[in-house]
């Protein structure tokens, strides 16, 4: 460790993200680097960043500019999202020395020698994503300090919605083979990971893309059955899906494979079909709640999450409320509640402005949904007592003292007694109570 530059890699956004990162870190383990927690002393800061909201901006920069005083004489290097969409605001912060693109982001350990070039400015490697894509290229080992692993298995967005940026920061959509996904999964089931979690920009859109022997169509249900098929004790997790892409094979796989988890992140956005006309998605809400009624026929323990946006251009009062009652129709236990966001460049940022939902209102109807979120939580978890069911214990502080968390396959979090059950091992457990955003567990 003493001998080699030490990097530190920080991570914003998306499971997408997160695998990335994994996997520059481990080409720059293999380029001779060492991994370093202790970031005060890194030679090498790459921040890896998001931009699907102005927040996601202003966490990048900030995170960038905590690296630049941490140790002002090492190399900062910015990617991903943020860097694609905006490479000279990137750039233009003070102590960076190379911007790159996504279409370049895993290579950045060859990538170095361009950092500061000869003008004494940052250098910009932004591409064009029509013509190149980073994508994975070899296998990650593993994810350090974690009991579940990331799998991306698909990227970019063919979609466009009238308020999302994030099809010009990834780019058209791209599978990866099955072959090497289902080695990739393999690979870290044998290391011990017991949960695998899907993940993709647009994991149902995964197979559009690929002609594979004999020009026969090639899905994700096609995919989740041949990973399905590995002879080892494990998971598989789906990250967030439009529900557009929820059909009859991909309902009755969950509801016949014991392996895919009992849970489902939904990309709804709105309960309010007139404004999910306007955000220009392919789904209306008599649709979705005619998709989830079958889920629930179909799926023992179900349990939903899902992205839910609040102060769309033109939302009012009533398509609001519409969402409200959604999100209680549902029982959608766990939504991901964000204010729209206007993004540079998008159909939504150029409504007029007296059509725009002030910033207030929109901080205040986040507020209203995410406590409605809480009511419906807590009746979905009161709802489990006295049932139990199989964990995956995650370890890590909990408010209990002598517990430790896990998470069930419905993506409950259960503390369970630390003495009794080992950090990525399966625990049987009864519900006993609940207390926060957690059901207490012991021995079943």
């Amino acid at each position: 460790m003493q001998n080699k530059r030490r990097v530190s890699v920080s991570t914003l956004g998306c499971k997408v993200n997160a695998f990335e990162s994994e996997l520059l870190t481990q080409k720059l383990v293999q380029s001779e680097w060492a991994v370093d927690d202790d970031t005060e002393a890194a030679d090498l800061y790459i921040i890896n960043t998001c931009t699907v909201t102005k927040e996601a901006d202003r966490q990048a920069r900030q995170v960038v500019r905590r690296a630049v005083r941490r140790n002002p004489d090492a190399l900062v290097v910015v990617t991903g999202c943020y860097a694609q969409i905006s490479p000279q605001a990137c750039a233009s912060i003070p102590g960076v020395d190379l911007v790159v693109g996504n279409d370049r982001k895993l290579d950045i350990a060859r990538l170095l020698p361009n950092a500061k070039p000869d003008s004494g400015e940052a250098g910009v490697i932004v591409g064009d994503l029509d013509e190149h894509v980073s994508l994975p290229d070899q296998l990650l080992t593993g994810f350090e300090g974690q009991t579940r692993a990331f799998v991306q298995v698909q990227q970019g967005c063919n979609q466009g919605c009238t308020f999302c940026i994030i099809h010009r920061a990834r780019g058209p959509s791209r599978s990866l083979l099955p072959t090497m996904v289902k080695k990739q999964v393999e690979r870290l089931v044998v290391k011990g990971y017991k949960e695998i979690v899907i993940c993709g920009v647009d994991l149902g859109a995964y197979g559009e893309d690929l002609v594979l022997e004999g020009n026969r169509g090639y899905g994700l249900v096609d995919l989740l059955e041949e990973i399905c098929s590995l002879k080892h004790d494990f998971r598989i997790r789906l990250s967030s899906i439009d529900p557009a892409h929820i059909d009859e094979r991909l309902i009755t796989l969950m509801g016949h494979q014991p392996k895919i988890c009992p849970h489902l992140h939904l990309s709804l956005q709105s309960g309010n079909s007139l404004i999910l006309k306007r955000m220009k998605r392919r789904y209306g809400s008599d649709q979705v709640l005619s998709k989830v009624s079958e889920l629930r026929e179909n799926i023992a323990d179900l349990v939903l999450s899902a992205d839910i946006m609040v102060g769309f251009p033109t939302e009012s009062e009533a398509h609001f409320e519409d969402t409200l009652r959604m999100v209680r129709q549902l029982e959608i236990a766990y939504p991901h509640v964000f204010p729209y966001s206007e993004r540079p460049s998008t159909p939504a940022a150029r409504v007029p402005s007296h059509k725009q939902v002030p910033v207030p209102e929109r901080k205040s109807r986040a507020k209203t949904l995410r406590r409605v979120g809480s009511e419906v939580r807590q009746k979905v978890l009161h709802s489990r007592l006295g049932s139990g069911s199989r964990i995956l214990v995650e370890g890590g502080p909990c408010p209990i003292a002598g517990h430790q968390k896990g998470r069930a396959g419905n993506y409950i979090e259960v503390w369970v007694p630390a003495e009794e059950w080992q950090v990525g091992q399966w625990a049987d457990v009864h519900y006993r109570a609940v207390q926060g955003d957690a059901l207490i567990g012991e021995w079943a």
